[in-house]
């Protein structure tokens, strides 16, 4: 019994000890305060100053690669394929020769025309010749004047010949010269359909195709309530056209050269194109690219962070922070989308702007910078970004 009243004697020590030094050891250490809605602490936020600047509207949109010019080679005589000079895929420039066909029968007709006017003209000297003479004659009286009318007639019928024979050896060198298909541009060759001996003729499938690579354009259309902006930014100088490969780092700039005469009237577009500088042929003719191009600017705007932004039954609107820390709920308009950032209306700017954490918060409620115990702070505003429209 007295043993059993001495242990539990000891244990009400050792506990009552233990007690004491922990006590003892918490006595200098305040208390940490516990976050709750309306507690100076506050709801943990993060924050950002936001000001007024002047942003561009860049529209981003899809294109199409469009090649300058792109000619399909066609015969225009039907005859066999005797040579032909390229590969496909092959460089050219214009007036390479491409492909010859048999000129044989041309070569006959053009030899034939040269005959054919040598005779004329032979026959022409001597109408001359006879002429004189009969001029001659005629002054002294020796034949009438109906003879020397005669010869005269027959004179200016054999000029008449030798210009339709040269008018027909003209025509003989220009069929011969069909026979030499040539690049009308410089270009990159397409499939080649034919091979000597090919029978070929003007109706028939194309031979083959030169496309122009450099410099190319990106056809893309806008939306027809941007037109006016882009035509007045046209006549400050040379807009800027941005062509860019989704996920991924490539981008080239152009410049806008084309802007259709109408606007279709299903869609509500108008077409447009950027040319682009292409040596090393990025751009290849039938692909699609993104386009970004500036076609006004916003003036004197406030710009927040997308993330500020919160959506209600009510409309859209933001959390600004007072001078003692409470959250005040503000209405806004979005007037344009640009990456992460937005051009807004319903505030003045200069204002502290809830950007993380809005979901927490009611109007009224105080709040503190995220990761301290700090009410929330104006470091680091935000950076204006390349704005950009959808």
């Amino acid at each position: 019994m007295n043993r059993k009243f001495l242990l539990i004697v000891v244990l009400l020590v050792v506990l009552g000890a233990g007690g004491w030094f922990a006590w003892e050891s918490r006595r200098g250490k305040p208390s940490e305060p516990v976050a709750s809605p309306g507690t100076q602490a506050g709801v943990s936020v993060t924050t950002t100053v936001v000001q007024r600047q002047t942003v561009p509207v860049v529209l981003e949109v899809n294109g199409y690669v469009v090649s300058l010019n792109s000619v399909d080679i066609r015969p225009q005589i039907g005859n066999v394929i005797a040579r032909v000079h390229i590969k496909e895929g092959q460089f050219v420039k214009a007036g390479d020769i491409l492909f010859t066909l048999d000129d044989r029968a041309d070569q006959v007709n053009l030899s034939k025309a040269e005959a054919q006017l040598t005779k004329n003209q032979a026959t022409l000297a001597d109408f001359e010749r006879q002429l004189a003479r009969s001029k001659e004659l005629r002054q002294k009286g020796f034949i009438a004047q109906s003879a020397t009318d005669s010869v005269q007639t027959q004179m200016e019928a054999q000029q008449a010949a030798v210009r339709a024979d040269r008018a027909a050896l003209e025509g003989a060198r220009v069929s011969l010269g069909f026979n030499t298909l040539r690049a009308p541009i410089a270009g990159r060759v397409g499939a080649i359909g034919v091979y000597p001996g090919s029978l070929v003729q003007p109706n028939s499938a194309a031979l083959a195709s030169v496309t122009q690579l450099d410099p190319i354009s990106v056809g893309f259309t806008l939306p027809e309530r941007e037109l006016n902006s882009l035509l007045a930014s046209t006549k400050s100088g040379p807009v800027t056209v941005v062509a860019y490969l989704p996920n991924s780092d490539w981008k080239r700039e152009g410049r806008l050269s084309f802007i259709d005469n109408t606007v279709d009237s299903q869609s509500g577009t108008i077409r447009a194109k950027g040319l682009f500088p292409n040596a090393d042929h990025a751009l290849w003719p039938g692909a699609y690219t993104g386009i970004r191009i500036a076609v006004r600017e916003l003036k004197d705007v406030v710009v927040i962070p997308l993330t500020a932004v919160a959506n209600a039954v009510d409309g859209t609107h933001i959390y600004t922070v007072a001078e003692d820390q409470s959250v005040q709920r503000r209405k806004i308009v979005i007037l344009q989308g640009f990456g992460t950032q937005a051009a807004i209306k319903g505030i003045e700017g200069g204002e502290r702007v809830v950007v993380d954490g809005t979901q927490n918060l009611r109007p009224g409620m105080r709040v503190r910078e995220a990761g301290s115990g700090k009410p929330a702070s104006t470091e680091n505003p935000p950076r204006p970004a390349e704005s950009k429209a959808p």
